[in-house]
C-alpha cells in the first residue's frame, strides 16, 4: 500500500520549487550520450515514445513517464567459454554472486557466498559490478532485484548468466528506484513480460521497455525517506504483533493445558471457568482454533468431555464379550488365534481412567487385522464401475477418500477378499511423518469395487465397538507420540508402522454407551470450533477489502 502510493505521486506533498522531472530525463540522456561518444556504452535504438494508452494512471504535476532504458545501461553475465566453472571458485578472490546469495534486496556477502580467482576474473568480458549496481533475475524467481553495495574487501564482483546488471547512468537516483523495483506496479510489469511453464523466464531485452513514472530529483529523496519511516514503523508494529500474538498463543496454551492436566474435578471446573469467562478473546486466531480442537480431543479420550453415567455397563463387560466372541470365531475356524499382547504396562497408562473405563490395547477390540494388495495399477482413477486399488491418501486426512484410487488394469483379477466394506477401521502404515498410522473409518453407502493397498491396514472390529471412538483415539496427542516413537524410516518424508504396532496401540476404553456420547459431543464442539475459524477468516478478508478501499478512495480523491 505505502509502495503504490509513493510510486502514483500520492505519498507526500508536491513541492511546485522542484526541477521537473523532464529535466532530469534531459540531464540523464545528454550524460548517455557523452558515454556513447566515449565508448563506454553502444547505442541502443530507441524506443517508441510512451502512449497515453500505456499510461496505467495519471502523474502528479512535474512528473514524467520514462522507460528503465532511458535511465540506465544494461550488462549480461558473461555466457561465454570463459564462463566459470567448479574449479574456478575459490575460497577467497572476487565475490560470484547467485540467486541465493539475494538477501533483503541487496547482494549479500554471506558465509555460503563463492569467489573466483582474481587471474579468472580478469577473463571475464560481462557482469563485472560496480558499486550501486541493480541486479535481476533473468530465470527462476524472475524479477528479483538486489542491489550491490562495494566495501573496503570487495570493490567489485560478478553475476552469474542467470542475472542482469542495471546501472543507472546517475547513480544518486538509486533511492527511489530501489522502493520502485519493489512495488506492485513493477510487478505486475515484469509478470506481463514472463514466459515458461516450467522454468519461469524474461529475456534481458525487454527490461529496457519497463515502464516507470519518475518524481523530480529532489522529491525521489523525499519519497525514499517517507517510505522508510512508514516501512519502520509497520516493522514496529508487526513486530509488537507478533508478541502479542506470541503471548496469546502461550497464554491459550496454558489455560488449555490446565483443562488436560487438573488433577481433580475442582481443579477442571476451575481451569474451564477461567476459559469460558474470556472466551470471545482467547479464540480469535486459527492457531487458537486448532489448540481449541486437540484440546477437546485430548479431553474425549480422558473421560473428560461428557459426565459418566453409573448405570452404563462398564468397559470391562465390554472387553469380555469381544474375548468370548474371538474364542467362538476361533473355535468355528473363521479367524486364526493371534500370538497374545502383552500386559499394559503401568508407564503406557498416562493418566488416571473415569470410574467404568478399562485400559486395552487396539487389537483387544479387534476381530482380525489385514493388508491390502498393491498390484501395478493405471495411473488413473477407476472410471464408472471398474475395480480399483486405494492410495494412502485415501484414509490420511481424517475422512474416507474412496477417489483416491488408481484403476485395476483389465489383465488382473481383482481380490475381493481385500474389497473395503462399510465400518472397516482402515490405516495407513506408510506415510510422512504427520500422516503416518491415520486412520479412518468406512462410512454407510460407500462405493463398492474398491480394494486396499499393502500400505493399508484394515481392523474389523466387533460390532460391540464403536469405530469413530477408536479413530479419535487414534488421532490424539497420545497416539501420535506413540507412533513417533515405534516408527521406522530414515526420513520424516516416510515413515513406517507395521500392524504389530498399531495391535498394541493402547487404549483408553470407556462404556459402549458413553463411547457413543463422547463421539456426538465431539463432533458438535468441532463444527463450532470450524465455524469459528471460518468467521475469524472471514474478518479477514473483509479488513483486507476494507484496507484495498481505502487506498483506492485515496487513488480516485487524488486523480
Amino acid at each position: 500500500m505505502i509502495l503504490e502510493l509513493a510510486v502514483r505521486g500520492l505519498l507526500v506533498p508536491q513541492d511546485p520549487n522542484d526541477e521537473p522531472a523532464s529535466v532530469l530525463l534531459e540531464k540523464i540522456a545528454a550524460e548517455k550520450e557523452l558515454l556513447i561518444k566515449d565508448k563506454k556504452i553502444k547505442k541502443q535504438k530507441p524506443l517508441p515514445p510512451i502512449t497515453d494508452e500505456e499510461k496505467p494512471f495519471e502523474l502528479p504535476k512535474g512528473w514524467e513517464w520514462a522507460y528503465l532504458s532511458s535511465l540506465a545501461t544494461f550488462e549480461n553475465g558473461d555466457r561465454s567459454s570463459r564462463y566459470p566453472n567448479k574449479s574456478d571458485l575459490v575460497m577467497s578472490g572476487i565475490p560470484f554472486f547467485g540467486a541465493p546469495d539475494i538477501k533483503n534486496e541487496k547482494l549479500s556477502y554471506s558465509t555460503d557466498l563463492r569467489f573466483i580467482s582474481h587471474k579468472k576474473f580478469s577473463e571475464l568480458s560481462n557482469g563485472k559490478l560496480v558499486d550501486r549496481d541493480f541486479v535481476m533475475l533473468l530465470r527462476g524467481t524472475v524479477g528479483k532485484v538486489a542491489q550491490f553495495h562495494s566495501n573496503e574487501n570487495h570493490i567489485t564482483g560478478f553475476i552469474n548468466a542467470q542475472m542482469l546488471i542495471i546501472r543507472l547512468v546517475i547513480p544518486e537516483i538509486d533511492s527511489y528506484l530501489k522502493r520502485f523495483f519493489i512495488s506492485a506496479l513493477f510487478r505486475r510489469d515484469i509478470d506481463a513480460k514472463i514466459s515458461g511453464a516450467v522454468i519461469k523466464q524474461i529475456p534481458a531485452s525487454v527490461i529496457a521497455e519497463i515502464k516507470l513514472p519518475i518524481p523530480p530529483k529532489e522529491e525521489q529523496v523525499v519519497i525514499a525517506k517517507k517510505v522508510d519511516e512508514l516501512m519502520a514503523l509497520c516493522d514496529q508494529l508487526e513486530e509488537q504483533t507478533e508478541n502479542s500474538l506470541a503471548s496469546h498463543q502461550t497464554l491459550v496454551e496454558n489455560l488449555l493445558d490446565a483443562l488436560t492436566q487438573a488433577p481433580d474435578n475442582t481443579a477442571f471446573t476451575s481451569a474451564w471457568e477461567r476459559i469460558a469467562q474470556h472466551f470471545d478473546i482467547l479464540f480469535t486466531t486459527e492457531h487458537s482454533i486448532d489448540l481449541l480442537k486437540q484440546t477437546i480431543l485430548q479431553l474425549a479420550v480422558m473421560g473428560k468431555l461428557v459426565p459418566q453415567d453409573p448405570n452404563d455397563e462398564p468397559a470391562s463387560v465390554l472387553l469380555e464379550k469381544i474375548a468370548a466372541e474371538k474364542e467362538q470365531l476361533i473355535k468355528d475356524k473363521k479367524i486364526k488365534k493371534q500370538k497374545p499382547l502383552p500386559p499394559i504396562a503401568e508407564d503406557e497408562k498416562p493418566f488416571e481412567l473415569p470410574n467404568g473405563w478399562e485400559w486395552c490395547r487396539l487389537d483387544d477390540l479387534a476381530l482380525r487385522s489385514e493388508a491390502g494388495w498393491s498390484p501395478n495399477c493405471n495411473g488413473h482413477p477407476r472410471e464408472s464401475n471398474k475395480w480399483g486399488v486405494l492410495k494412502v491418501s485415501a484414509v490420511s486426512w481424517g475422512e474416507y477418500r474412496h477417489q483416491e484410487n488408481k484403476e485395476l488394469p483389465s489383465n488382473l483379477e481383482p481380490r475381493d477378499q481385500y474389497e473395503v466394506m462399510e465400518g472397516d477401521f482402515l490405516i495407513s502404515r506408510a506415510n510422512t511423518e504427520e500422516l503416518v498410522a491415520r486412520a479412518v473409518v468406512v462410512p454407510v453407502n460407500s462405493p463398492n469395487k474398491l480394494m486396499m493397498s499393502d500400505k493399508i491396514i484394515r481392523f474389523i472390529f466387533s460390532k460391540s465397538v464403536e469405530s469413530e471412538y477408536v479413530n479419535l483415539v487414534n488421532n490424539s496427542q497420545l497416539s501420535r507420540s506413540y507412533y513417533a516413537e515405534v516408527a521406522g524410516g530414515t526420513s520424516s518424508s516416510m515413515k513406517n508402522v507395521t500392524r504389530e504396532h498399531i495391535r498394541n496401540l493402547t487404549i483408553a476404553l470407556p462404556p459402549r454407551a458413553e463411547a457413543k456420547r463422547i463421539y456426538s459431543q465431539y463432533s458438535s464442539m468441532l463444527s463450532v470450533c470450524d465455524t469459528l475459524k471460518t468467521r475469524i477468516r472471514e474478518s479477514q478478508t473483509t479488513q483486507l477489502y476494507l484496507a484495498d478501499a481505502m487506498v483506492e478512495q485515496a487513488i480516485n480523491e487524488q486523480t
